[in-house]
């Protein structure tokens, strides 16, 4: 459960192997993984140290006072699954570098065009890249993905409104991106939790596009504070849609003076649209940044 909204599901978080069978993390922390038919092939108990047990012992007959140090269960739950969560992330960290893998994770409202900028740049990209697939539930997006040629695992996360450090862990461990590779993880489209909840990724992105109109960061400012860039996306439909470009920069600018912004449109998934030389250049330099990094290190 997300301690932040509640939300939460009761059949756990669901992962699409590369082989065709499905991996279900039960919110007790055990897995089973079965072929379509439902067959089960095996099973285990409750995860070892990584299993992201959602119960918590959070029994709902507490009610929801403050102690004497003026904290209330909720907000102690929160910080208990935060902490947690960060504990996770740091993980994920330490597996990207030790792979060189670039790792970016990025968030939009549902329809802000994550997937069709995802196709466009796995077209354009020319470096070895993957992505892992974040939606409540259907397999359409990764599917669209594997369509690029590129390798893409799908992330159901049921009721759950957001992607978290435990689940991009077990979608590593089926993906297995490559050494140097870049991997991109679209969060579950939403504008509010995935910005609280650290999945070990190097750098964050966050889209909007001209059809959501330009007060959207000033809506949802923790969102934007937290990007490494902002992507003003569908660019193409500006003028239809009467975008007033300077008001979209300023409400980025209020709540995230030092993020970069670039405008793009991938319509259809051509990595020749508006803005995506522009993009591509963008990630190919945090890819060299990345990799210099590692190497200074050693």
């Amino acid at each position: 459960m997300c301690g932040t909204c509640g939300c939460g599901d009761e059949k756990g978080v669901t992962i699409e192997n590369a082989d065709g069978t499905h991996t279900h993390v039960l919110p007790d922390g055990s897995v089973v993984k079965h072929a379509h038919d439902h067959a089960h092939e095996h099973e285990h108990g409750p995860a070892h140290a990584h299993g992201h047990a959602h119960d918590h012992g959070h029994a709902h007959d507490h009610g929801h006072g403050h102690g004497e140090d003026g904290v209330s269960a909720v907000e102690t739950l929160e910080a208990r699954i935060l902490g947690r969560n960060s504990e996770l992330a740091a993980r994920n960290r330490g597996w990207f570098a030790g792979r060189e893998v670039l790792a970016l994770n990025l968030m939009s409202s549902p329809g802000a065009g994550k997937t069709t900028l995802l196709e466009a740049t796995l077209r354009g990209l020319e470096l070895p890249a993957s992505v892992l697939e974040g939606d409540q539930e259907t397999a359409n997006d990764a599917e669209r993905i594997r369509a690029t040629g590129a390798r893409a695992l799908q992330i159901n996360t049921g009721k759950g409104c957001h992607l978290e450090a435990d689940m991009v862990w077990r979608g590593l461990e089926e993906l297995r991106p490559e050494f140097g590779s870049v991997l991109f993880i679209e969060n579950v489209g939403n504008l509010v939790c995935p910005a609280l909840f650290d999945l070990g990724e190097h750098t964050r992105v966050v889209l909007f596009s001209v059809t959501e109109g330009e007060d959207k960061p000033l809506k949802y400012p923790h969102m934007f504070r937290v990007a490494d860039l902002v992507l003003i996306t569908k660019i193409d439909l500006a003028e239809p849609c009467d975008f007033d470009r300077e008001a979209a920069y300023d409400a980025v600018r209020q709540v995230a003076p030092g993020a970069p912004i670039l405008e793009v449109s991938a319509r259809r998934g051509d990595p020749s649209g508006a803005g995506m030389d522009a993009w591509l250049d963008w990630l190919r330099t945090q890819h060299r940044r990345l990799r210099h990094e590692d190497e200074a290190a050693q």
